[in-house]
Protein backbone atom coordinates (compact mmCIF):
# COMPACT_ATOMS: atom_id res chain seq x y z
CA UNK A 1 0.00 0.00 0.00
CA UNK A 2 2.80 2.47 0.75
CA UNK A 3 4.38 1.70 -2.23
CA UNK A 4 1.27 2.09 -4.66
CA UNK A 5 1.05 5.82 -2.42
CA UNK A 6 4.69 6.43 -3.24
CA UNK A 7 4.43 5.70 -6.88
CA UNK A 8 1.11 7.92 -6.81
CA UNK A 9 2.46 10.89 -5.90
CA UNK A 10 2.84 13.72 -8.21
CA UNK A 11 6.64 14.83 -9.69
CA UNK A 12 7.84 17.83 -7.23
CA UNK A 13 6.81 21.08 -8.96
CA UNK A 14 9.43 22.68 -11.28
CA UNK A 15 10.87 26.10 -9.41
CA UNK A 16 9.74 28.60 -11.45
CA UNK A 17 13.18 30.24 -11.60
CA UNK A 18 14.97 27.15 -13.00
CA UNK A 19 12.19 27.65 -15.84
CA UNK A 20 12.93 30.58 -16.20
CA UNK A 21 16.71 29.64 -16.21
CA UNK A 22 16.39 27.26 -18.66
CA UNK A 23 13.99 29.45 -21.19
CA UNK A 24 16.91 32.35 -21.14
CA UNK A 25 19.52 29.25 -21.47
CA UNK A 26 17.90 28.10 -24.86
CA UNK A 27 16.93 31.83 -25.94
CA UNK A 28 20.87 32.11 -25.60
CA UNK A 29 21.57 29.64 -28.39
CA UNK A 30 18.99 30.23 -30.50
CA UNK A 31 20.52 34.04 -30.19
CA UNK A 32 23.58 32.42 -30.87
CA UNK A 33 22.65 30.58 -33.71
CA UNK A 34 21.01 33.95 -35.54
CA UNK A 35 24.29 35.51 -35.25
CA UNK A 36 26.45 32.36 -36.57
CA UNK A 37 23.89 31.91 -39.43
CA UNK A 38 24.08 36.02 -40.36
CA UNK A 39 27.90 36.24 -40.05
CA UNK A 40 28.03 32.74 -42.04
CA UNK A 41 26.78 34.33 -45.69
CA UNK A 42 30.21 36.54 -45.02
CA UNK A 43 33.05 34.62 -42.96
CA UNK A 44 34.70 31.03 -43.22
CA UNK A 45 33.10 28.83 -40.50
CA UNK A 46 36.25 27.58 -38.51
CA UNK A 47 36.87 31.23 -37.92
CA UNK A 48 33.37 31.40 -36.23
CA UNK A 49 33.65 28.10 -34.10
CA UNK A 50 36.76 29.34 -33.33
CA UNK A 51 35.55 32.41 -31.94
CA UNK A 52 32.85 30.74 -30.24
CA UNK A 53 34.74 28.04 -28.25
CA UNK A 54 37.81 30.80 -28.06
CA UNK A 55 35.79 33.58 -26.21
CA UNK A 56 34.28 30.85 -23.88
CA UNK A 57 37.72 29.41 -22.62
CA UNK A 58 38.32 33.07 -22.32
CA UNK A 59 35.92 33.35 -19.84
CA UNK A 60 36.58 30.30 -18.33
CA UNK A 61 40.19 30.81 -17.47
CA UNK A 62 38.66 34.42 -15.62
CA UNK A 63 36.22 33.28 -13.72
CA UNK A 64 37.70 29.95 -12.42
CA UNK A 65 41.64 30.06 -13.54
CA UNK A 66 42.51 32.08 -10.35
CA UNK A 67 40.61 29.54 -7.52
CA UNK A 68 41.10 26.30 -10.00
CA UNK A 69 44.70 26.94 -12.21
CA UNK A 70 46.48 23.92 -13.20
CA UNK A 71 43.18 22.11 -11.42
CA UNK A 72 41.06 23.03 -14.29
CA UNK A 73 42.88 20.04 -16.41
CA UNK A 74 43.08 17.59 -13.65
CA UNK A 75 41.05 14.33 -14.65
CA UNK A 76 41.05 11.05 -14.08
CA UNK A 77 39.70 10.24 -17.76
CA UNK A 78 41.96 12.12 -19.87
CA UNK A 79 41.53 10.35 -23.48
CA UNK A 80 37.76 10.15 -22.69
CA UNK A 81 37.56 14.33 -21.52
CA UNK A 82 39.81 14.51 -25.06
CA UNK A 83 37.67 12.68 -26.82
CA UNK A 84 34.18 14.01 -25.69
CA UNK A 85 35.95 17.91 -26.60
CA UNK A 86 36.47 16.06 -30.04
CA UNK A 87 32.72 15.06 -30.74
CA UNK A 88 31.38 18.22 -29.52
CA UNK A 89 33.59 20.17 -32.09
CA UNK A 90 32.48 18.07 -34.71
CA UNK A 91 29.13 18.77 -33.81
CA UNK A 92 29.86 22.38 -33.23
CA UNK A 93 31.49 22.99 -36.81
CA UNK A 94 28.70 20.16 -38.55
CA UNK A 95 26.13 22.48 -37.42
CA UNK A 96 27.80 25.70 -38.11
CA UNK A 97 28.24 24.83 -41.66
CA UNK A 98 24.61 23.45 -41.85
CA UNK A 99 23.22 26.97 -40.61
CA UNK A 100 24.62 28.45 -43.55
CA UNK A 101 22.71 26.93 -46.02
CA UNK A 102 19.62 25.70 -43.75
CA UNK A 103 16.37 28.05 -42.38
CA UNK A 104 17.23 28.64 -38.89
CA UNK A 105 13.53 26.54 -37.57
CA UNK A 106 15.18 23.65 -39.69
CA UNK A 107 18.12 23.32 -38.55
CA UNK A 108 17.29 23.53 -35.42
CA UNK A 109 14.61 21.07 -35.23
CA UNK A 110 16.86 18.29 -36.51
CA UNK A 111 19.23 19.03 -34.29
CA UNK A 112 16.44 18.16 -32.10
CA UNK A 113 16.70 14.61 -33.22
CA UNK A 114 19.27 13.85 -30.67
CA UNK A 115 17.33 12.62 -27.62
CA UNK A 116 16.12 10.25 -30.12
CA UNK A 117 19.57 9.22 -31.44
CA UNK A 118 20.33 9.46 -27.99
CA UNK A 119 17.85 6.57 -26.86
CA UNK A 120 19.31 4.20 -29.06
CA UNK A 121 22.48 4.83 -28.33
CA UNK A 122 21.76 4.02 -24.53
CA UNK A 123 20.66 0.53 -25.40
CA UNK A 124 23.71 -0.27 -27.17
CA UNK A 125 26.44 1.61 -25.37
CA UNK A 126 25.15 2.03 -21.73
CA UNK A 127 23.07 -1.17 -21.83
CA UNK A 128 19.98 0.34 -21.05
CA UNK A 129 16.86 -1.41 -21.56
CA UNK A 130 14.64 -0.55 -24.78
CA UNK A 131 11.25 -0.51 -24.25
CA UNK A 132 8.23 -0.88 -26.43
CA UNK A 133 6.97 2.52 -25.75
CA UNK A 134 11.15 3.74 -26.55
CA UNK A 135 10.80 2.11 -29.59
CA UNK A 136 7.63 3.78 -30.21
CA UNK A 137 8.90 7.30 -29.34
CA UNK A 138 11.78 7.15 -31.62
CA UNK A 139 9.84 5.69 -34.83
CA UNK A 140 7.81 8.38 -34.11
CA UNK A 141 10.66 11.20 -34.42
CA UNK A 142 12.38 9.75 -37.39
CA UNK A 143 8.93 9.75 -38.88
CA UNK A 144 8.97 14.00 -37.89
CA UNK A 145 12.33 13.83 -39.50
CA UNK A 146 11.00 12.76 -42.72
CA UNK A 147 8.32 14.88 -42.93
CA UNK A 148 10.97 17.72 -43.15
CA UNK A 149 13.79 16.73 -45.12
CA UNK A 150 11.28 14.51 -47.20
CA UNK A 151 11.38 14.02 -50.87
CA UNK A 152 11.06 17.28 -52.77
CA UNK A 153 11.40 19.43 -49.98
CA UNK A 154 13.73 22.14 -50.55
CA UNK A 155 15.41 21.06 -47.21
CA UNK A 156 16.56 17.55 -48.30
CA UNK A 157 20.41 18.89 -49.09
CA UNK A 158 23.74 17.91 -48.03
CA UNK A 159 23.22 20.49 -45.58
CA UNK A 160 20.51 18.56 -43.92
CA UNK A 161 22.52 15.57 -43.63
CA UNK A 162 25.05 17.88 -41.56
CA UNK A 163 22.56 18.78 -39.37
CA UNK A 164 21.85 14.78 -38.69
CA UNK A 165 25.60 14.41 -38.54
CA UNK A 166 25.45 17.23 -35.46
CA UNK A 167 22.91 15.83 -33.99
CA UNK A 168 24.19 12.84 -34.19
CA UNK A 169 27.72 13.96 -32.61
CA UNK A 170 25.21 15.45 -29.95
CA UNK A 171 24.30 12.20 -29.13
CA UNK A 172 27.62 10.78 -28.96
CA UNK A 173 28.56 14.16 -26.79
CA UNK A 174 25.89 12.98 -24.43
CA UNK A 175 26.14 9.61 -23.84
CA UNK A 176 30.12 10.12 -23.23
CA UNK A 177 29.14 12.68 -20.67
CA UNK A 178 27.36 10.25 -18.60
CA UNK A 179 30.61 8.23 -18.31
CA UNK A 180 32.35 11.02 -16.89
CA UNK A 181 29.66 11.42 -14.56
CA UNK A 182 31.70 11.67 -11.81
CA UNK A 183 34.02 13.96 -12.69
CA UNK A 184 34.53 17.63 -11.42
CA UNK A 185 31.62 19.81 -13.95
CA UNK A 186 33.96 22.45 -14.27
CA UNK A 187 36.60 20.17 -15.59
CA UNK A 188 33.95 18.92 -17.96
CA UNK A 189 33.03 22.10 -19.02
CA UNK A 190 36.24 23.07 -19.69
CA UNK A 191 37.62 20.43 -21.86
CA UNK A 192 35.58 21.51 -25.12
CA UNK A 193 36.05 24.94 -24.90
CA UNK A 194 39.92 23.78 -24.79
CA UNK A 195 40.04 21.53 -27.12
CA UNK A 196 37.50 23.84 -29.98
CA UNK A 197 39.88 26.45 -29.29
CA UNK A 198 43.21 24.56 -29.90
CA UNK A 199 42.09 22.85 -32.81
CA UNK A 200 40.82 25.80 -34.59
CA UNK A 201 43.63 28.10 -33.53
CA UNK A 202 45.29 25.30 -36.10
CA UNK A 203 42.91 25.36 -39.06
CA UNK A 204 41.91 29.42 -39.02
CA UNK A 205 45.53 30.21 -40.52
CA UNK A 206 45.15 28.35 -43.56
CA UNK A 207 41.65 30.04 -44.61
CA UNK A 208 40.64 32.72 -46.70
CA UNK A 209 40.33 36.05 -44.62
CA UNK A 210 39.14 39.16 -45.80
CA UNK A 211 41.37 41.73 -45.84
CA UNK A 212 39.14 43.87 -43.34
CA UNK A 213 36.48 43.27 -40.86
CA UNK A 214 34.02 46.59 -39.80
CA UNK A 215 33.52 47.09 -36.27
CA UNK A 216 30.10 45.71 -35.52
CA UNK A 217 30.96 42.19 -37.28
CA UNK A 218 33.79 41.66 -34.57
CA UNK A 219 31.41 43.03 -31.88
CA UNK A 220 28.47 40.39 -33.58
CA UNK A 221 31.71 37.48 -33.78
CA UNK A 222 32.25 38.39 -29.79
CA UNK A 223 28.57 38.77 -28.89
CA UNK A 224 28.07 35.45 -30.59
CA UNK A 225 31.19 33.52 -28.20
CA UNK A 226 29.43 35.18 -25.38
CA UNK A 227 26.04 34.67 -25.76
CA UNK A 228 27.34 30.55 -26.03
CA UNK A 229 28.38 30.87 -22.67
CA UNK A 230 26.06 32.44 -21.06
CA UNK A 231 24.00 29.82 -22.40
CA UNK A 232 26.40 27.48 -21.01
CA UNK A 233 26.19 29.25 -17.46
CA UNK A 234 22.34 29.25 -17.52
CA UNK A 235 21.76 25.98 -18.20
CA UNK A 236 24.21 24.71 -15.05
CA UNK A 237 22.11 26.99 -12.81
CA UNK A 238 18.73 25.50 -13.88
CA UNK A 239 20.29 21.97 -13.40
CA UNK A 240 21.01 22.95 -9.86
CA UNK A 241 17.52 24.24 -9.13
CA UNK A 242 15.79 21.30 -10.98
CA UNK A 243 15.91 17.55 -12.12
CA UNK A 244 17.10 17.08 -15.37
CA UNK A 245 13.97 15.28 -16.25
CA UNK A 246 11.81 17.61 -15.32
CA UNK A 247 13.80 20.68 -17.38
CA UNK A 248 13.62 18.34 -20.36
CA UNK A 249 10.39 19.62 -22.19
CA UNK A 250 10.99 23.51 -21.80
CA UNK A 251 14.41 22.65 -23.64
CA UNK A 252 12.19 22.42 -26.94
CA UNK A 253 11.11 25.73 -26.77
CA UNK A 254 14.21 26.56 -28.66
CA UNK A 255 12.51 25.28 -31.90
CA UNK A 256 9.52 27.94 -31.22
CA UNK A 257 12.66 30.59 -30.89
CA UNK A 258 14.35 29.68 -34.23
CA UNK A 259 10.85 29.44 -36.17
CA UNK A 260 9.88 33.21 -34.81
CA UNK A 261 13.52 34.68 -34.62
CA UNK A 262 13.74 32.63 -38.37
CA UNK A 263 10.79 34.42 -39.59
CA UNK A 264 11.94 38.17 -37.83
CA UNK A 265 14.80 38.33 -39.17
CA UNK A 266 15.60 35.77 -42.00
CA UNK A 267 11.93 36.06 -43.36
CA UNK A 268 11.63 32.33 -43.42
CA UNK A 269 8.47 30.70 -42.09
CA UNK A 270 8.02 26.75 -42.46
CA UNK A 271 5.84 25.23 -44.49
CA UNK A 272 3.06 23.08 -43.06
CA UNK A 273 4.68 19.78 -43.50
CA UNK A 274 7.89 21.15 -41.76
CA UNK A 275 5.60 22.46 -38.73
CA UNK A 276 4.27 19.27 -38.48
CA UNK A 277 7.31 17.03 -38.53
CA UNK A 278 8.94 19.93 -36.22
CA UNK A 279 5.85 19.45 -33.97
CA UNK A 280 6.39 15.55 -33.94
CA UNK A 281 10.36 15.55 -33.13
CA UNK A 282 9.17 17.61 -30.25
CA UNK A 283 6.57 15.35 -28.79
CA UNK A 284 8.52 12.17 -29.36
CA UNK A 285 11.50 13.63 -27.31
CA UNK A 286 8.85 15.32 -24.86
CA UNK A 287 7.22 11.86 -24.65
CA UNK A 288 10.73 9.94 -24.22
CA UNK A 289 11.79 12.74 -21.06
CA UNK A 290 8.02 11.39 -19.37
CA UNK A 291 8.21 8.33 -20.15
CA UNK A 292 11.86 8.34 -18.36
CA UNK A 293 10.41 10.53 -15.58
CA UNK A 294 7.53 7.79 -15.04
CA UNK A 295 10.07 5.07 -14.46
CA UNK A 296 11.64 6.93 -11.62
CA UNK A 297 14.97 6.87 -13.18
CA UNK A 298 17.65 9.32 -14.62
CA UNK A 299 16.90 10.31 -17.76
CA UNK A 300 18.71 8.75 -20.82
CA UNK A 301 20.00 12.33 -21.60
CA UNK A 302 20.47 15.41 -20.63
CA UNK A 303 17.98 18.42 -21.71
CA UNK A 304 19.14 18.79 -25.05
CA UNK A 305 20.46 22.90 -25.67
CA UNK A 306 21.60 23.67 -29.25
CA UNK A 307 24.64 25.68 -29.22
Amino acid sequence: MTAARADSRPPPRIPLRAIALILGSVLCFTLLDTTVKFLTQLYPVPLLVWARWGVQMLVLLLWLGPTMGRGLLKTARPKLQLLRGGILLCSSVSFVTALKYLPLAEATAINYSTPIMVALMAAWILDEKLTRARIGFVLAGFAGMLLIVRPGSMILTGAALLALAAAGFYATFQILTRKLAGEDPRVTLFYPALIGTVAMTAVVPWMEMPAQMPWPHLVLILVGGLLGTLGHFLFILAFRRAPASGLAPFTYMQIVWATLIGWLVFGQFPDPFTLAGMGVIAGSGLLIALHERRRAQPPTQDPTAID
